[in-house]
């Protein structure tokens, strides 16, 4: 493990003091670079994002994803977390804490409004940050591609029919537009690189070596990130300490609490730890563009539902990176449970 993935979590909380610090002192700068988006979608967050995932493209085997199939369980797993399990227990803790232990601290709209935004984050499981954490854990990157790909389709059909009911709404207007985007420019495109590149490289040998080059740049990339997205809410997060801390601890218990449910069944289901982990990670990582574009286009751009899914982008990066130092710690429970 090389300097940069040691001290990872030592990075990432100079990342995060920089880029509150930077958003504080340039505010101008970043919110130029906030408004440089399209479809909710910031450009230069999905380049440093683009920069992290494109080496986890480029160890994926294409004639290998057909052995996928001959093992369901961990795609199941993911699948039971992210659509049966996440968006349910979400509501629950939501309504749990704004509506029973903060209602004397938050105005009963304003409580809803946070609920709705806690609400999104999860019924939208993530599709591009968790490229990241299964490289991080050295998952399979074939399961993982599939796990993704296979979400994706899901979200299509089930994104707006889960959250209409938990939000108690009928007029969820999925925005396409941000979907499809996403999809493009997180998965689609790194995944045509990737595949070029390999090709380009020829042997495994040669592949490994340009990926473990690679990793340096992939750290950068994700460091970059949680500065631009520090930097975008510093006034928001000096502005509304309390406010943010309120919604960040359900949000962790959920986090946290799916993680385990998810880790253990794993376990239960003797996975091996490189589908484990993944399978794990991505029920408890969120789509946060999808969710604050929903957010924004049903509540408002100063709304409590949008302010809450602004939290969930926070302190996932911190909160993913916990995990997957957990996961990483306890390759050894998997080899107890196959042997």
């Amino acid at each position: 493990m090389g300097l940069f993935e040691r001290y990872l979590s030592v990075w990432v909380g100079l990342a995060i003091a920089a880029g509150v610090g930077l958003g504080l002192w340039m505010p101008d700068l970043f919110q130029a670079v906030a408004a440089f988006e399209y479809a909710h979608v910031n450009l230069a967050v999905a380049v440093f994002i683009w920069v992290m995932v494109y080496p986890m493209m480029i160890q994926i085997d294409f004639s290998a994803i057909r052995q996928v199939g001959k093992n369901p369980r961990g795609l199941l797993l993911t699948l039971v977390i992210n659509w049966l399990i996440k968006p349910f227990t979400m509501a629950a803790l939501g309504w749990l804490f704004f509506k029973v232990f903060f209602a004397g601290w938050v105005e009963p709209e304003t409580a809803t409004e946070y609920i709705a935004g806690m609400i999104l984050l999860g019924v939208a499981p993530c599709t591009a940050m968790v490229f990241v954490w299964s490289q991080l854990t050295k998952g399979d990157a074939n399961y993982t591609l599939v796990q993704v790909s296979v979400n994706d389709i899901i979200m299509v059909f089930a994104f707006a029919p889960i959250a209409a009911l938990l939000l108690g709404v009928s007029d969820i207007t999925v925005p396409w537009d941000t979907l499809v985007l996403s999809v493009v420019l997180y998965v689609l495109l790194p995944l045509i690189a990737g595949f070029i590149t390999r090709q380009l490289l020829g042997s495994e040998e040669r592949v490994a070596g340009f990926v473990h080059h690679l990793k340096p740049v992939s750290v950068m990339g994700l460091l970059a990130t949680v500065v631009l997205l520090f930097g975008f809410q510093a006034e928001t997060i000096i502005a509304k300490p309390m406010a943010i801390v309120l919604i960040a601890i359900p949000l962790l218990i959920q986090t946290y609490g799916i993680f385990a449910i998810a880790y253990w069944a794993a376990k239960q289901l003797r996975l091996k730890h490189n589908v484990a982990g993944p399978a794990c990670l991505i029920g408890t990582s969120n789509f946060f563009e999808l969710a604050v574009a929903v957010a924004i286009s049903l509540f408002g751009l100063n709304s409590g539902a949008a302010l809450a899914t602004v939290v969930g982008v926070l302190v996932e990066v911190p909160v993913m990176l916990s995990l997957v130092a957990i996961v990483n710690r306890t390759t050894h429970w998997f080899e107890e449970s196959r042997a």
